[in-house]
């Protein structure tokens, strides 16, 4: 997500925030280089003019030039700046004691089924008991995989009828209610693959019949500076509330993101950063912004960590990490997500990470299998694991002996993450404090992607 842009801002910034004093020219310069930054990653160009030119005023406006700290400043006035462009404060959906309807409107293929089903898993969790309507009569397979999701969830769904009247979906809904009480209704609603007055209609008439409390707009992140033309053209006919930025973790450039807001004057509500049932996260603008700047976000590591019920290592405590806590550490990460992610959340990290870093399933299950294929001796003391010990367990693994060689080391390395999460485990954010990503350069090159 933004890694594009992220590692050209952090690029510049990092030039001008060794600076303890700056010129006029300079600051000039670091400004048309994020403007072109900005542009290069698809930001719309008011959006990328506006924001140099707030950044511009404020560190005028604060006496910069010539200041002890001015390289500073200008990274404090641009991380601000990003904050507020993303929308300032966090805003989620409203949600009443009951009484809640809730309306998901998108073209086809911008993940508006999937984002239905990953909002009532995300609500369910917080309490709510959710009832999912099949209102997408338009994609032959769209009630059948909200039904496939419903039984993921465990929620229930009504699948409305071809050809069924707003009138006659209301009915059923508010009789299913009566019978089976539930206080959050999310209606999954036709799309198409282009905007049409056919689409607007259906939609104006069905979002009138039910009175929706909420009008949520799926677009897709990758699809750039076209998905703000989306959110406006459905903005005039159904009056959105709200957007869902699906697919950000597959958008290296995030100029759509970047200028949702300012554009539609929508907040984003929720940001799809994984195909799991669980990949849908509250759209939280300065951690946005943290990551954008390599700072990390620490508290999304945090409530990560505690969602998956990931557990400290004992053994860790006492200085020892084994390869036996690598795989079992391993096994649990594994539950957060791509770990090329999780890391880009420590603060400094992804500047630390090759770019690209991301191990996927297929190399989990190497691991797996070449540590599976060692003694519980070895598991415990890698360091007596000599060529002829590493031929064997290469063996016993389908695996080679390089790839032996090339699992200690990262072994080696895991040992300085594994204990940064474990401290915020144990310390929340305050045990970032101080803390120093570790070296990863030289990171073997079969786990990295």
């Amino acid at each position: 997500m933004f890694e594009s842009l992220g590692n050209k801002l952090q690029d510049i910034l990092d030039r001008v925030g060794r600076e303890s004093k700056l010129s006029e020219a300079q600051v000039k310069a670091t400004m048309r280089e994020i403007r072109m930054a900005l542009l290069e990653a698809d930001v719309n160009f008011g959006v990328a003019k506006d924001f140099v030119a707030t950044v511009s005023e404020k560190a005028v406006g604060q006496e910069v030039l010539g200041s002890l700290n001015a390289g500073q400043t200008i990274v404090k006035l641009v991380h601000d700046e990003l904050v507020e462009t993303l929308g300032g404060k966090t805003s989620l959906p409203e949600l009443r004691t009951q009484g809640n309807v809730w309306f998901m409107v998108g073209l086809q293929g911008a993940g508006k089924t999937t984002s239905t089903g990953k909002l009532a898993s995300y609500y369910k969790g917080k309490g709510r008991r959710v009832l999912l309507v099949a209102a997408d009569t338009q994609r032959p397979a769209a009630r059948d995989q909200l039904e496939v999701l419903s039984k993921q969830v465990g929620v229930p769904v009504l699948k409305v009828a071809d050809n069924e009247t707003p009138q006659e979906t209301k009915r059923r809904i508010d009789e299913h209610l009566k019978n089976d009480f539930r206080d959050l209704v999310i209606v999954d609603t036709a799309g198409r693959l282009q905007i049409d007055a056919a689409l607007m209609s259906q939609l104006a008439a069905l979002q009138q019949e039910l009175g929706p409390t909420e009008t949520l707009l799926v677009v897709d992140a990758m699809t750039g500076q076209e998905a703000l033309n989306v959110a406006q053209a459905f903005d005039e006919r159904v009056n959105v509330s709200g957007l869902i930025m699906t697919k950000m973790d597959g958008d290296a450039r995030g100029g759509a993101a970047l200028s949702a807001r300012a554009v539609t004057g929508k907040p984003i509500y929720f940001a799809g950063v994984s195909e799991k049932i669980s990949g849908l996260e509250p759209f939280y603008p300065d951690r946005v912004a943290g990551r954008i700047l390599g700072m990390g976000d620490v508290m999304g590591l945090i409530e990560r960590a505690q969602q998956a019920d990931l557990k400290a290592v004992e053994a860790q405590k006492a200085g020892d990490f084994d390869l036996e806590d690598l795989m079992n550490q391993l096994r649990q990460i594994r539950k957060l997500g791509p770990l090329g992610d999780l890391m880009k959340m420590i603060p400094g990290m992804s500047r630390a990470l090759p770019e690209g870093f991301s191990i996927d399933e297929k190399q989990l299950q190497r691991i797996d299998a070449m540590i599976s294929s060692m003694t519980a001796k070895e598991r415990r003391n890698p360091k007596i694991i000599d060529g002829k010990r590493r031929k064997r367990i290469a063996d016993g693994s389908g695996s080679s002996v390089q790839d032996i060689n090339k699992l200690l080391k990262m072994h080696e390395q895991m040992k300085e993450m594994m204990k940064m999460l474990q401290k915020m485990s144990g310390s929340g954010a305050k045990g970032m404090r101080g803390m120093k990503p570790p070296k990863m350069q030289n990171l073997p090159p079969s786990l990295k992607k």
